[in-house]
């Protein structure tokens, strides 16, 4: 038991040191450092307590294999995904691990106030020091009218334009470093840099680095410019992975925080015992895309549900499209498939999202995919619900 009574905060606690808080560590054979995106599924008949259970055995299990980092995404009023509060979230996966990197992929910057942000994030730090990534994204993450509840604003193009602004303000913030005279140079985001000057004061030398997201050009010319580390959402915009990870690294200015280009890229991936289940599956995931993009999200459907629907030509052109980007069936091709998007993409990092009905089933493809890359032994995890 250390000094503050925490008898799990042992020397095998601290973080695997890294250059600059961002690159990871290959494990295996795997060709790049491998992570997780996590939505916080929540299956048809099944509740958003187990989905929660579901994460912390998920994110236990991945740190106990290697895995460098596990964010949680930023989404509103859709009844399948109970990620809408990243930071409530990270907090309690925090409590349940002790290395693996911990982020946002990504809080919404335009949904809040950053000095809101700066205080949640140096909040998380203070919790999991060296261990808290914040990913930064410009859109709603949900549909007009939820994001003017958000904002509450009616303009919604306002927020996304300010981004840059925001960014600056939010990333002042964290380094409590408004010059004098600003009106925000007196406000502090506690915790912060400002405790280490009070008198008596010892803050932590951490700050989360931010990462910016991004599914068009716009936030990758900014990350680069920026010589912020980018994060690419391939798994819902795979059309523009190459030509945005092209403007990022020719955008790219040497800064404080990088010397050269970093880039992760977010990959739909679903391995299975069962090379059929993987297919149910995925045409589960189509039907919950399809229901999404018409204005009717719902729970994650049951595959039975999927192969019972009648879906429309229109349908079956979107889900068509849209399963073509997801790598599902055995471990091997699981392996193989991310192993040839690595490669076409020169991605840095894949950080992987496995959905499914059940909780069981998104640890089980995270176990193979593990053990298809002959990563670290894993350790006991407990079980999943649902």
């Amino acid at each position: 038991m250390t000094a503050d009574g925490n008898p799990e905060a042992t020397a095998d606690a601290t973080p695997e040191a890294t250059a600059d808080g961002i690159r990871g560590e290959t494990r295996g054979t795997a060709p790049v450092p491998l992570s997780v995106l996590d939505l916080v599924t929540v299956g048809s008949g099944h509740t958003a307590t187990e989905a929660l259970r579901a994460s912390v055995a998920i994110s236990r299990l991945t740190e106990s294999r290697g895995f460098h980092r596990y964010w949680v995404a930023e989404h509103h009023s859709m009844p399948g995904v109970a990620s809408s509060s990243p930071a409530v979230i990270l907090a309690h996966l925090a409590a349940h691990t002790q290395r693996i990197r911990l982020g946002s992929g990504g809080v919404m910057l335009p949904n809040h106030a950053p000095l809101v942000i700066a205080e949640q994030f140096g909040t998380l730090e203070a919790m999991a020091p060296g261990r808290i990534d914040l990913g930064l994204g410009r859109a709603p993450g949900t549909d007009g009218a939820t994001a003017a509840a958000l904002r509450r604003a009616e303009r919604l193009n306002e927020g996304a334009d300010d981004f840059p602004q925001q960014l600056a303000e939010l990333t002042r913030f964290l380094d409590d470093d408004f010059p004098d005279g600003h009106p925000y140079s007196r406000i502090h985001a506690i915790p912060g840099p400002v405790q280490s000057t009070s008198p008596g004061g010892v803050q932590s030398p951490h700050r989360p680095p931010i990462w910016l997201l991004g599914s068009s050009g716009f936030s990758a010319r900014l990350a680069g410019v920026l010589g912020l580390p980018f994060a690419f959402a391939h798994h819902f915009s795979a059309q523009n992975t190459v030509p945005a990870l092209d403007l990022y690294r020719q955008s790219f200015q040497p800064s404080a925080v990088l010397d050269a280009p970093y880039a992760l890229i977010g990959v739909s991936a679903l391995a299975t015992d069962d090379e059929n289940e993987a297919r149910r599956q995925v045409l589960a995931m189509g039907l919950n895309m399809a229901r999404l993009r018409s204005g009717r999200p719902g729970l994650f459907p049951t595959p039975e549900e999927a192969e019972a629907y009648e879906f429309s030509p229109m349908e079956r052109e979107f889900i068509s499209s849209w399963m073509s980007n997801i790598i599902h069936g055995s471990a091997d091709e699981v392996r193989t498939g991310l192993d040839d998007l690595q490669k076409r993409t020169g991605a840095d990092e894949l950080m992987l999202v496995s959905h499914a009905h059940r909780g069981d089933m998104r640890l089980r493809s995270y176990e193979l995919i593990a053990d298809a890359y002959g990563l670290p032994t894993v350790a006991s995890t407990g079980t999943v619900a649902g």
